[in-house]
């Protein structure tokens, strides 16, 4: 068994001893389609205001962009590659 040290201090709150440097990046084009918009939703509420994240996607995922800015407000939103088969967006949280 594996014995932790409560005092024992980690990168962010979760206690896992791994840090949060850089963007994370999902890539839903893996993603069983009936759940990608809910995935994404989760991951982006997880990212802190101010923060961002970077999308794949299999292509250039308009609706979800709506469905984000109309739940989170005003997104930023910056292409990192447009096509053709896959798509990356970098998505950031409003501060």
């Amino acid at each position: 068994m594996t014995e932790l040290s409560l005092t024992e201090k980690s990168q962010h709150s979760c206690g896992c001893g791994c840090s949060d440097e850089g963007v994370p990046t999902l890539d839903v084009t893996v993603i069983p389609h009936a759940i990608r918009h809910a995935t994404v939703f989760g991951a982006f509420s997880a990212i802190p205001a101010g923060g961002a994240m970077d999308l794949v996607a299999p292509h250039n995922p308009l609706p979800l962009l709506a469905q984000l800015q109309q739940q989170f407000g005003e997104i930023g939103i910056e292409y990192l590659v447009e096509g053709p088969e896959a798509w990356t967006l970098r998505l950031t949280r409003p501060a």
